[in-house]
């Protein structure tokens, strides 16, 4: 059972690119800096696992989707804009 406040993060990246490297290092720094040890960051490459981003209908990488807490939320891009990015995802400040 998670504890409560955990996130479950899937990005969805394509292959090795840049803007894909840089979605998953902006996530990580965000993670750190306002959900330590309370977030599961998933990655999954649609270049290999297309089905799994079919199922999630995702068209654009890199995208990432709040899994949880619900509801579900869907961030596309390479994440640069943190303040956006903590919003979309319902994180505030003083959860740092």
């Amino acid at each position: 059972k998670r504890q409560r406040g955990h996130y479950l993060l899937r990005l969805f990246m394509a292959g090795d690119g840049p803007n894909s490297r840089l979605a998953l290092s902006n996530l990580r720094r965000l993670c750190c800096e306002h959900l330590k040890g309370r977030c599961t960051i998933e990655t999954v490459d649609v270049v290999k696992h297309f089905e799994a981003a079919a199922r999630d209908n995702i068209l654009i990488t890199p995208a990432l989707i709040l899994v949880a807490p619900l509801p579900r939320v869907v961030v596309l891009g390479n994440l640069s804009d943190q303040q956006k990015v903590l919003l979309a995802l319902r994180v505030s400040e003083d959860d740092s």
